[in-house]
């Protein structure tokens, strides 16, 4: 009973005296390190793994010396072994929060709320993804040390090594989604083909990339919904990317319209809209008749905006201005179906009528032969050079 006493007794104060001296590490860099940012961080992420890093220490250090003339005692080998593991878990903490406060320094000088934000947008994705995989090989590597404490593991560590050809293949196969993804986020963060917070158009839904990690995506579509994906997929089927070079993109507002619609007074009527509204960027607005088939005609108006979420509002308000323009100033130019009801004999000269006399019909060869698009003229026999095959080719030369 004395034995343990005095071992308690020393851990306390042992640990007691850990805390003293890391309170007083802690104020004095807390201190003279305020104009550091480096220095404020890891104050705020080492302060408490270092407390118990220290502690531990102190306190397996106490048990080691007091108990030393009792070698033999199971007990001491107990404690003594579960300090040692909760010595490596700790100083495996320490060192994370040492490199999470390194990457929070280096993040906060890429500020990602201003306007030209891609470059930031970029080191923080690599940054985060470092991060997760920095934060994994160290959980790795600890249950890897604290293992190799037992004896037992390190008894068949031989035959482990042994066998690490057939035990690499086999976790392989079976880790082969995981492996991919894992390598696929790391591809996504170096190649810069998306980033944190860029609009994609993903599945057929449109929204940003909210969260980016090693295994998956995380896009936030525009009605709030998430929508989780693979890291794999970015690296193996298309996608849109609205924002890789820059925010500003264009957008359409298509029209179905008579034909008698007035283009150009059209025209001036989205210049006079756009012009009025902070929703345009004053780069592109076009509206062209994009075609002309049965009885309407398409007009298409094209526009730009300074991001994707402006660029929808200023696509509403095209179609909403334009559609209420047709209807109140052209309202001839609503879509329409026109009937006709009449006879052979009809006077307007589209309805057809009995010809008075028969046509003069051309001779054969003066019909001229240019009915086809793949002869007949210079470019119509060079056009169909292009779709002849070599064989065609030479058998057309004997």
């Amino acid at each position: 009973m004395q034995d343990y006493l005095e071992t308690i007794a020393a851990a306390a104060a042992a640990a007691a005296i850990a805390l003293l001296l890391v309170e007083v590490v802690h104020r004095v860099i807390r201190r003279f390190g305020r104009g550091s940012l480096l220095m404020t961080e890891l104050t705020e992420h080492a302060h408490r793994p270092f407390q118990v890093a220290g502690t531990v220490l102190a306190v397996q250090f106490a048990v080691r010396f007091t108990t030393g003339y009792a070698v033999g005692t199971p007990w001491r080998q107990v404690v003594l072994h579960a300090l040692v593991l909760a010595v490596v878990a700790a100083v495996a903490w320490l060192v994370a929060a040492l490199l999470v406060a390194i990457e929070d320094t280096a993040l906060a000088r890429f500020r990602v709320d201003v306007p030209n934000n891609r470059h930031a947008r970029r080191v923080r994705t690599q940054v985060v993804l470092l991060r997760r995989l920095t934060i994994a090989v160290i959980v790795v590597l600890t249950v890897g040390v604290m293992l190799m404490t037992f004896p037992a593991v390190r008894g068949i560590g031989a035959g482990v090594l042994t066998s690490a050809g057939v035990v690499g293949v086999v976790a392989a196969l079976a880790a082969q989604s995981l492996l991919g993804n894992v390598i696929a986020g790391l591809q996504l963060a170096f190649s810069d083909a998306v980033r944190l917070d860029d609009v994609v158009v993903v599945e057929g839904e449109w929204g940003r990339i909210e969260e980016l990690t090693l295994s998956y995506v995380v896009v936030q579509i525009w009605d709030d919904r998430r929508l989780i994906l693979p890291t794999s997929y970015f690296t193996s089927k298309p996608f849109q990317n609205w924002t890789r070079t820059e925010a500003a993109v264009l957008g359409t507002a298509e029209f179905e319209v008579d034909w008698a619609v007035p283009v150009q007074a059209m025209r001036e009527e989205l210049r006079r809209l756009v012009e009025s509204t902070e929703l345009w960027d004053g780069r592109v607005c076009v509206l062209q008749v994009t075609d002309a088939t049965g009885g309407t005609i398409t007009v298409r108006a094209l526009v730009s905006a300074a991001d994707a979420g402006s660029l929808w509002d200023l696509r509403c308000l095209v179609r909403e201005h334009l559609v209420g323009w047709i209807r109140d100033h052209r309202p001839t130019a609503l879509p329409r179906t026109r009937t006709e009801i009449g006879d052979a004999s009809g006077a307007l000269p589209w309805q057809w009528a009995q010809p008075r006399r028969p046509v003069r019909r051309l001779q054969e060869p003066e019909v001229p032969d240019d009915a086809r698009v793949f002869g007949g003229s210079h470019d119509g026999d060079a056009r169909s050079e292009a779709f002849v095959g070599p064989d065609e080719h030479a058998d057309s030369r004997r």
